[in-house]
């Protein structure tokens, strides 16, 4: 039998290597991904790992901060004063202790006035010392020139000032967020950072201590953290309990390898979605390549059931069959999860050159782990198998003297277990996401997700049914369009309607998710277009293209603007309340008041007593009334803040937590604005006042101004950029979806060979036997996108309806697009049908008359 299956299934290379094809992509798709993420953390690690010192003296993290958020550093910190690293220096267990600033909004600007650096990663400034990491090492080098003495002079990192070309001597452009927005230095040294010397995307602006003192921390004579290198014979432990006992409450003493450890868990954290996000888009192209692979298993067995009921009469037993069937499909697997595992790594590689190219050099060879091996085998693998289990019990279950006739079809009684199971999972399946989208159900979002697969599941196994009445309304019109060759196409593609649908149900998934996605993205963008109609009274938006905050001085020059009436800015940051990490924003309600409807609901807008106002549903949520206290911790230690105020949803103020300025300050909230809303005066030239601002913030090539219709449509931007990106991912479980369809009238093909060549034979030509199977294709193409746009506008409806209190409130059908798909649907299929037509055209009458 293992000889008759390996002979069966070298006779069939092509046939299985297109089933395999699912496997290599959905394969390769998790490969990628975990080898990029890994390589991702191994750079990351390599920039920040062994970086620091003995130990490190810095800001306490609260209690309930994520370590992602530690890291970027997003929440509000406390200084250290020059008295303290003076008193840790003096230490008998402590060799030096070198106090560091640290800022990481000071943005490098090239010779044509551009942010250097990747869109969103930080720009880093630090005061110039020589201070070594835990294992000796110097941290920061200067390979050129000399190190910054004196104000108005600075060092680069290395990669920075090859990117731009400066050289030694020339004035360096930088934004900031002090009084100065803008400063100019002149560059007296190129740095290097740690061994690796890369800095991912970001740029590192060195100063000399007391101009990075007057920069970014006041001028006081203060700094972010210290590093402090133990005297010989101390070990960092000891070290680290030493300082513990000296330090306040609000820092802490860690060790170099614990900031390291945390470090690394942060960056895992961070890159955690990407690697999901990725993982996701590889298991629906698994789910559809699982259709894929069962159909073609499917036609295979049937095509060979003469041979199975040979096999049978010579004495093998329905086991061996069944073995005979998973046997081959073991070995599609594991070269299917063989040629994935090699393009992933070229998948993975791709991505790092895509991140170069926008400036994010990686850097060093693709990690590949021995846990992405094991997983693209057990996937590969597993998902064959699954997929092939019920043809190969199909297989053994026909009797051999049934088989041995041409007509043999599967049981009625099988059909209709499929359509009850099938009716019994669409029901199910639409209870749990109903369950999980009204947030009564233990797990919302696994409801929602095993909802929809059960949906997925039901709907294909009840599409036999469905297809048959669909594909009459589908391919009506074929016969009065293309006369015999039409009837011809629309009676083959109702001749088995299980295949049929099999392979329509694979199109159907890809299509049904681009289409609640459709759905979901234009409800989103309409959502956000009323909400800003209505919220909105500002007529301007300043905000950063980097993604940054700036300067408080930007929001000076926008009141000191002809036309101007009224400026509003607001500020954010990440803080831990009531034991949760939060959103906390700060704004002056009574100029905010002019740029947007602050509608409260119970108390007041009066902030200036210390207190805070809360959205409406954070406090039904929460349980927040009138009086009642939040626990706000921040590095700067824990505060307990008074509920002053609830304020309706407004969309502008996506914090929860509203404080003023001079509360978000003491919390130690940062003293820069996310972005600044105007209001014009009246009868003033909006155009005239926008040229304006423009020209009041022409110097910082990060800042942008935009009037309402440029700042919804920068909104709708974002929304639809992330689309993209969706949709392109989706298109390879639909690149998968066309395959299949390849797949299955190629094999459709093969086993008509005879009734193809009777065909030719009575007067069918060429040209009219590649119609009938295009128009074939095309039925198949159109019932998948029917089916799949159907699931899918209902899957986007729900969503919009389960979450329109949070703001998704307008729901939008972009007909017009979903009418597109179909459309695209039948170009599919048409292209989809070429192969298998051109080959069935080329076959030769004579012999595929006498095929057996």
């Amino acid at each position: 039998m293992l000889r008759a299956t390996l002979k069966s299934l070298a006779a069939r290379k092509l046939r299985l290597g297109m089933s395999a094809f699912a496997i290599v992509i959905g394969v390769a798709f998790v490969v990628g991904s975990f080898v990029f993420t890994d390589t991702l953390n191994r750079a990351f690690s390599d920039i920040f790992g062994d970086l620091n010192a003995d130990v490190v003296v810095r800001p306490a993290t609260p209690e309930g901060q994520d370590d992602w958020m530690a890291f970027m550093g997003t929440g509000a910190s406390v200084t250290v004063s020059q008295e303290l690293v003076d008193d840790v220096a003096a230490l008998p267990e402590v060799e030096r202790a070198d106090g560091e600033v640290e800022d990481a909004s000071v943005f490098v600007l090239d010779k044509d006035d551009k942010v250097v650096g990747v869109a969103g990663a930080p720009g880093v400034a630090v005061n110039w010392h020589d201070g070594p990491s835990a294992d000796g090492e110097t941290v920061l080098e200067i390979v050129e020139g000399r190190a910054p003495e004196r104000a108005g002079e600075v060092a680069i990192d290395d990669q920075t000032v090859e990117s731009t070309g400066y050289e030694l001597g020339d004035e360096i452009p930088m934004i900031t967020l002090g009084d100065e927005p803008r400063i100019t230095a002149e560059l007296v040294g190129v740095s290097r950072f740690g061994e690796s010397g890369s800095l991912a995307g970001a740029s590192l602006a060195v100063f000399d201590t007391e101009t990075a003192q007057q920069l970014f921390m006041g001028g006081e004579q203060a700094f972010n953290r210290i590093s402090v290198t133990a005297a010989s014979g101390v070990e960092a432990e000891e070290l680290r309990d030493v300082l513990t006992q000296m330090l306040p409450s609000e820092l802490e003493a860690k060790t170099g390898a614990e900031v390291d450890e945390e470090t690394a868990s942060a960056v895992e954290e961070g890159l955690g979605f990407f690697n999901t996000f990725l993982l996701v888009f590889a298991a629906i192209a698994l789910f559809v390549g699982i259709f894929l692979i069962l159909n073609t298993f499917s036609i295979l067995i049937a095509q060979r059931t003469q041979e199975m009921a040979l096999l049978r009469a010579l004495g093998a037993e329905r086991g061996q069959v069944t073995r005979s069937v998973l046997i081959e499909a073991l070995i599609v697997g594991l070269i299917g999860s063989t040629l994935g595992l090699l393009l992933g790594l070229g998948v993975a590689l791709l991505l790092q050159m895509a991140f170069a190219a926008f400036g994010m050099d990686i850097g060093g060879g693709l990690v590949m782990s021995p846990r992405t091996v094991i997983v693209a085998y057990a996937v590969g693998v597993l998902v064959t198998m699954i997929a092939a289990f019920v043809p190969a019990r199909r297989a053994s279950r026909v009797p051999p003297v049934a088989a041995m006739r041409d007509d043999v079809v599967a049981p009625t009684s099988s059909a209709r277990r499929s359509s009850l199971l099938g009716g019994l999972l669409t029901a199910g399946g639409a209870a749990a996401m109903a369950a999980g989208l009204a947030g009564i159900a233990p797990s919302p979002v696994a409801f929602v997700g095993g909802g929809v697969l059960a949906v997925f599941i039901g709907v294909a196994l009840l599409a036999p049914v469905i297809s048959r009445p669909l594909v009459r309304v589908i391919a009506g019109w074929f016969p009065r369009a293309f006369g015999t060759v039409g009837r011809l196409a629309r009676e083959n593609a109702l001749r088995n309607p299980r295949r049929t649908a099999a392979t329509a149900s694979a199109l159907m998934i890809g299509l049904a998710l681009v289409s609640a996605i459709a759905v979901f993205g234009a409800s989103t963008n309409k959502s956000i277009d009323k909400a800003l109609d209505e919220g909105m009274e500002a007529d301007f938006v300043i905000g950063n293209a980097v993604g940054q905050p700036f300067s408080p001085a930007v929001a000076e020059r926008a009141r000191a603007t002809d036309g101007v009436e009224g400026v509003a800015a607001l500020r954010n940051t990440f803080a831990v309340v009531n034991g949760s990490q939060e959103f906390l924003m700060a704004i002056d309600p009574e100029a905010f008041g002019q740029a947007s409807q602050l509608d409260i609901v119970d108390g007041s807008t009066d902030l200036t007593g210390g207190g805070t106002i809360v959205g409406e549903d954070k406090a039904d949520r929460e349980g927040l009334a009138i009086g009642e206290e939040i626990e706000v911790d921040l590095p700067a230690g824990a505060r307990t803040v008074p509920v002053v105020g609830i304020y309706a949803e407004n969309p502008l103020l996506s914090g929860s937590y509203i404080f003023g300025f001079d509360t978000f300050e003491e919390l130690g909230g940062p003293a820069a604005d996310a972005s600044v809303y105007v209001v014009a005066a009246d009868g003033a030239d909006l155009a005239g006042v926008q040229a304006s601002l423009e020209q009041a913030t022409a110097d910082l090539p990060t800042v942008t101004v935009q009037n309402q219709e440029e700042y919804k449509q920068s909104s709708r931007e974002e929304i639809n950029q992330l689309l993209y990106i969706v949709y392109a991912l989706l298109g390879l479980a639909v690149l998968i979806a066309i395959l299949g369809i390849v797949n299955t009238l190629a094999l459709s093909v093969m086993e008509r060979t005879r009734e193809v060549g009777l065909l030719r034979a009575v007067g069918l030509s060429r040209r009219q036997l590649r119609t009938t199977i295009r128009l074939e294709s095309i039925t198949i193409a159109v019932l998948g996108a029917v089916l799949g746009i159907g699931l899918g506008v209902i899957f986007g409806v729900s969503l919009q309806q389960a979450i329109s209190d949070e703001g998704l409130d307008v729901l939008d059908v972009p007909v017009g697009q979903l009418a597109g798909f179909v459309v695209l649907a039948a170009l599919v299929g048409v292209l989809a049908a070429a192969w298998p037509a051109r080959r069935a055209a080329r076959l030769d009458v004579l012999r595929a008359i006498t095929t057996e």
